[in-house]
């Protein structure tokens, strides 16, 4: 946790408090910007009150009283010279009962609405005045906050930061002028207090090229953070994983299928990168059915012929399951033993298992958080494979890298990330792009259906399983809920039973215990199962390529990159395959707009940059698993932005690294060690 700073004229509360903003010193207050702004350098009269258009008032009391319908508040009637103004406290306290007694002047601020009585203000702020009282020569911030925290200690404490911290240049006049950028300083002083008597347009266009200098600024420390990482990743020592080819070799001649281009251009890179003196940090993307299972079975056979062990991790026993008897089936012709280890395995199994591992017994190990359980001892790692990246926490990938001293880092994610994300976030590692499809697979075609039409998907099942085909049906949710009205799993399942008596229908998903998961699955790839009831367990490495059909039920719930992994589990084989999106009414805006995407793509990197731009790239990688610090400012669409930033982070750190350092430090401060991982 990070230790609280106290900050100048603040309690140690109120630091607490400002910690969880993530604001731990005064140079990260600067960085805290409004998100709008109240103009409070004027008086409204009643008469011109615009409804939704929010303005301050200031009004005597006319009458102060408590009603009780439709439920107890506080209602004053207020006045100016133009006109009557009615308040309504719904939460008030005996305080403000005592100060807004008729006669009492006020200064109140809130945006009217029209009500039975005239206008009104709902919950406005308001302070009463004593004598002549000045306004505001300045727009008022309204400034992120936390519950406890409020905005005036915001703004005092923020107002008393921009007067003690040293907003210097922290970059050399040359890359200023180059890249016109506005000057720091009176950037930050025009985003937290913008000259008043502008319009929002006007407001707008007067701010833009301060936001352009902070946005800037910010993507310039992110990529000189992920740079140093890189070089100091690149400095340490590793194992030289070279091979000798005779492992990889015998796998490739004894596979049934021949590698794609893409495949064999991304062994080429992996097979380098081993063999290097230093730590391997490389993340595989490709697209569902890509491929990216051989490699990581080449990759594993090289760290083997140079005489270390190389493990596997997963995020579900499912798709753990399905690597080790996929690897196994591989490796077996070969002599080689994968052992399996999991945290369902039985105690006697996981011992023998452990000491298998421990005592270099077996090179090979594929597992799900087992792997980085503390007592899980390797004897020569020399290669840790995490699968679906995305879905460990940072801590967890680590874990396993760490199994090995400065052990080498293959990462694979079948969740393509967008190249602005990519250069954004990832840019300390090195990325391998799987963008063909192996031969044989088939499209899949796409339907987006009404859920009053369900009864047609059920009969197009009926026939496709006598056919001899097979097909998921995917819900959201395992048990009936009284907030989502949503077709449950095991609800569709005792349905679909009813409705089709002659079709053998299995149901499966994550509260049942491993082995049955494991044995139903087994049954749907030996065709003993037509129809497959299931959540989202098997939206990833489940591959049975005669299934043809994948309905998802309540389709409008799903994220984008659970639709597309989803739909990836059809298209196997060679019959024709669709997915079906059953949606209910009414969709909301963000739903409509998921199902457009799904619908009118196949390209994975195209669904993700468009989920990027919905979603925003916090959401899109995941916050709290990234580790990685996020953009406040930056759009990543601006991708001019992200080019010249990552243009005068290699410039700065070749030409002028303290300057870096002091940039650093002022952006990142201990956050950049997330970073150094």
């Amino acid at each position: 946790m990070t230790k609280v700073v106290i900050f100048p004229g603040a309690t140690a509360l109120v630091a607490a408090k400002l910690e969880k903003l993530g604001l731990t010193c005064q140079a990260d207050l600067v960085l805290h910007l409004p998100l709008r702004f109240e103009d409070e350098t004027r008086i409204t009269p009643i008469a011109e009150a615009v409804p939704g258009e929010a303005a301050q008032f200031e009004v005597t009391v006319v009458s102060s009283e408590i009603a009780y319908r439709p439920r107890r508040q506080l209602v004053c009637r207020t006045e100016d010279d133009t006109g009557t103004l009615l308040l309504r406290f719904l939460n008030f306290y005996p305080s403000q009962q005592k100060v807004l007694q008729p006669g009492a002047r006020l200064r109140v601020f809130g945006e009217p609405r029209g009500g039975f009585w005239g206008s009104e203000l709902i919950h406005p702020r308001f302070r009463v005045l004593h004598g002549e009282e000045p306004l505001a020569t300045a727009l008022t911030p309204v400034y992120p906050t936390t519950s406890g925290l409020g905005q005036g200690t915001l703004r005092r404490l923020i107002e008393r930061a921009l007067s003690e911290v040293d907003l210097g240049e922290t970059l050399p006049e040359e890359l200023v002028n180059r890249f016109h950028l506005e000057d720091f300083a009176a950037s930050l002083r025009s985003l937290h207090a913008p000259q008043p008597g502008l319009s929002a347009d006007e407001l707008v266009a007067a701010q833009r090229p301060a936001w352009q200098r902070i946005a800037f600024d910010e993507l310039l420390a992110q990529q000189i953070s992920l740079r140093q990482s890189y070089a100091a990743r690149r400095a340490r020592g590793a194992p030289v994983l070279a091979g000798n080819g005779t492992l990889t070799h015998r796998l490739l001649t004894q596979l049934p299928f021949k590698l794609t281009g893409a495949q064999q251009r991304v062994w080429q890179e992996i097979a380098h990168d081993l063999a290097e003196p230093h730590p391997m940090q490389r993340l595989l993307q490709g697209d569902v059915g890509s491929g990216k299972t051989v490699l990581a079975a080449l990759a594993m056979l090289q760290a083997v012929e140079a005489g270390y062990q190389a493990a596997l991790m997963a995020p579900t026993e499912i798709l753990a399951e399905q690597h080790y008897r996929k690897l196994a089936a591989w490796l077996a012709p070969l002599g080689l033993e994968v052992v399996w280890l999991s945290g369902s395995q039985k105690k006697k199994d996981k011992a023998a298992a452990l000491e298998k591992v421990g005592a270099g017994g077996t090179a090979l190990v594929v597992g799900t958080h087992a792997l980085i359980e503390e007592g899980v001892e390797f004897a020569r790692l020399g290669l840790a494979i995490v699968d679906e990246q995305h879905r460990f926490g940072v801590r967890q990938r680590l874990a396993l890298k760490q199994k090995g001293l400065h052990s080498h880092q293959l990462a694979m994610s079948a969740t393509p990330i967008p190249r602005t994300l990519a250069m954004s976030y990832y840019a300390d590692l090195d990325v391998s792009v799987l963008d063909e499809l192996p031969p044989g697979r088939t499209a899949v075609v796409t339907k987006l259906v009404g859920d009053k039409r369900r009864d047609e998907i059920v009969e197009r099942v009926r026939a496709l399983c006598r056919e001899g085909q097979q097909v998921y049906w995917v819900c959201p949710l395992i048990e009936e809920s009284e907030t989502l009205q949503l077709k449950t799993a095991e609800e569709t399942y005792a349905h679909l039973r009813a409705e089709l008596p002659e079709l053998r229908i299995g149901l499966v998903h994550g509260r049942l215990k491993t082995d049955e998961k494991v044995a139903v699955m087994a049954a749907f790839v030996r065709n003993e199962i037509h129809l497959l009831v299931a959540t989202t367990v098997i939206e990833v490495g489940v591959d049975v390529p005669n299934a043809s059909l994948m309905v998802i039920e309540h389709a409008e719930r799903f994220g984008l990159a659970q639709l597309h992994q989803l739909r990836g589990r059809v298209g196997r084989g060679a019959a024709e395959s669709a997915c079906v999106l059953l949606y209910a009414q009414p969709l909301s805006e963000t739903a409509r707009a998921r199902l457009k995407i799904i619908y009118e793509n196949n390209d994975g990197f195209e669904i993700a940059r468009q989920d990027l731009h919905l979603r925003g790239p916090g959401e899109f990688i995941g916050a709290r698993q990234s580790g990685l610090p996020l953009l406040r400012f930056a759009d990543l669409e601006d991708t001019l932005l992200v080019d010249a930033a990552r243009a005068a982070a290699e410039e700065l750190l070749t030409r002028w690294p303290e300057h870096a350092e002091r940039h650093l430090a002022r952006w990142l401060g201990g956050r950049a060690e997330l970073l150094k991982a």
